[in-house]
């Protein structure tokens, strides 16, 4: 079982929602954690988007990088620049990748545009995680 860590800025919006999908994809081939270099609580929006496709992360946590420093990591994903610049030195061998989804959370103008920009960034995030397991879960690895 391989262990994956999504890393973002406060682990509200983005690392949940990838958290969610590479729980859905990987199923039992890994444990998924996030966190992230600050905690800012699991985005109301972020739970709202995701239960529109099915799945119920209301019971996510948000989660500071700090303790996560005991468990041997063998990917970690961080989703924003912030977070990638920021991520303090693992004592690990993990595969590091890094891609830079917009925030939803900083999204503007009415309720259903804003809920529109989470909906396009979700829509990004589940196809980023569904390759994810794809290319680095896969049976014969």
């Amino acid at each position: 079982m391989k262990n994956i860590l999504v890393l973002c800025t406060g682990n509200s919006c983005r690392s949940q929602i990838a958290e969610g999908y590479l729980r859905y994809f990987a199923k039992d081939k890994a444990t998924i954690y996030s966190a992230g270099v600050e905690t800012h609580g699991v985005n109301p929006k972020a739970i709202a988007v995701m239960g529109e496709d099915g799945l119920d992360i209301s019971l996510h946590t948000s989660n500071n990088i700090e303790e996560y420093f005991d468990v041997n990591f063998d990917y970690v994903i961080t989703v924003c620049d912030n977070a990638k610049e920021r991520c303090p030195f693992f004592p690990t061998q993990a595969k590091k990748f890094h891609y830079n989804f917009p925030d939803p959370a900083k999204a503007t103008g009415s309720e259903e545009e804003i809920m529109d920009e989470f909906r396009r960034v979700r829509g990004m995030i589940k196809e980023y995680s569904e390759n994810f397991v794809q290319q680095n879960l896969s049976v014969s690895q």
